[in-house]
């Protein structure tokens, strides 16, 4: 894998995209905590932009990428982001910046990340034989918790040097970086049977679903995703409020306390092929979620003083947790599915555990509201140790390994 120039350059963009994408993360909700004054609603309306694309586009995402050469698909999204992040630091500079346009640009640049991830998503096997896939997930789950580690740390810095809508400044540049390595990928995508037709996109969208649908394995597998997802977000669109304005620590704190918890991620992708071997790849799926995880319910815990790493000490277990499981559930989808479909199986899967994110933001921000930041963060933690009961309840509990059966060629949708 080492000397796959395809892979290298791939993992290389999708680092440095995920890189700049954590510092907006980051910098997003303290542009609109700190610069225009939000309220927990307000932050909760952000997240749930910020993810609104998943349930709103994925699933014809799905059925386009299977239609398009992916790589250029790519290429044209990370572009595209360059003009939509960079207007919040152009924006800003003009004494012009309101939250009408962060949603905004929360909601445009959701759509993009959607269809990104979607063809990148269904651009791995391309560049990687069967037999690499859990080693390639693995690695490229790594360096997303690398990045999730480097970016709200360095976001930190750039928030205290130049604030935080400057910050966005270096997500906007990252895109650049990633696009060029995507163009410096030689070599023509596999012709996908029925590439010349033109199946109604409708029909493709049902193929998808039905083909989720009706895999136990991964019909649980998107309902823990699901399930978790939308927990999590409350985490994460209250955080960054609770920790400024519950415990009082200044945002330059924020990001390197955020940046601490993404370790247990970059461990997770490190540890994934090793338990998958050790363990079996079935069984450690449902042993990370229902134990592993448990320490997330430290998170509501924090308060001032040391007792603040105990919101790190929750994030490590879960992003450890969720990343070890994700890497052999995402390794199934993409080895067993055949490959004419896996664009359209992988948007109908991403709809159901993305699409609960914004629906999540906005429960969050009503429930703060309502109940308060702490108390809603004990709803979301004990929702999100819960949601891996999806995975203990499945055909997984009486695996070891989940099977990896070579995909097998389907016919194409028939043409209307």
């Amino acid at each position: 894998m080492w000397r796959n120039r395809g892979f290298l350059l791939l993992w290389g963009s999708q680092t440095i995209s995920e890189m700049g994408s954590q510092i907006t993360i980051l910098a997003l909700p303290l542009v609109a905590v700190v610069l225009l004054d939000a309220s927990a609603l307000q932050v909760g309306l952000l997240a749930a932009a910020e993810t609104s694309a998943y349930l709103l586009v994925a699933l014809p995402a799905g059925a386009i990428v299977d239609r398009v050469v992916r790589r250029r698909l790519m290429i044209g999204c990370d572009l595209a982001q360059v003009l939509v992040i960079g207007s919040i630091p152009v924006a800003h500079a003009l004494g012009v910046l309101t939250l009408a346009q962060l949603y905004a640009v929360a909601l445009v640049s959701s759509v993009l990340s959607v269809f990104f991830q979607v063809a990148y998503q269904a651009y791995v096997p391309v560049v990687l034989a069967h037999g690499q896939l859990i080693d390639g997930n693995g690695k490229l789950a790594a360096s997303r918790s690398v990045a999730q580690i480097a970016g709200p740390s360095t976001g930190a810095a750039l928030v205290t040097l130049i604030g935080a809508a400057g910050a966005m400044t270096a997500d906007a540049i990252s895109f650049v970086a990633s696009a060029g390595l995507l163009t410096a990928i030689r070599g023509p995508e596999p012709r996908r049977s029925g590439a010349g037709r033109r199946p109604r996109m409708t029909a493709q969208i049902r193929e998808g679903l039905a083909y989720v649908l009706r895999d136990p394995i991964l019909r649980n597998a998107v309902a823990f995703n699901g399930t978790a997802n939308f927990f999590v977000i409350m985490v994460e669109s209250l955080g960054t409020v609770f920790l400024i304005r519950n415990l009082q620590l200044r945002p330059g704190l924020v990001g390197l306390l955020l940046a601490l918890g993404a370790v247990g991620g970059l461990a997770g992708g490190v540890a994934a092929r090793h338990l998958a071997r050790r363990i079996g790849s079935a069984r450690i799926s449902w042993i990370a979620m229902t134990l592993l995880s448990l320490p997330g319910l430290l998170i509501p815990l924090a308060g001032p003083g040391w007792t603040v790493l105990l919101f790190a000490c929750g994030w490590i277990s879960w992003t450890f947790s969720s990343t070890v499981a994700g890497v052999a559930l995402t390794t199934y989808r993409q080895a067993t599915c055949p490959p004419d479909m896996l664009g359209r199986v992988s948007a109908a899967a991403r709809w159901i555990t993305w699409g609960t994110l914004p629906l999540g933001g906005l429960a969050g921000g009503a429930l703060a509201s309502v109940l308060g930041i702490r108390t809603t963060l004990w709803i979301a933690v004990a929702g999100g140790c819960c949601a891996g009961l999806w995975l203990f309840f499945s055909p997984l509990r009486r695996m070891r390994d989940i099977p990896l059966a070579q995909p097998a060629p389907v016919p194409a949708a028939a043409t209307p």
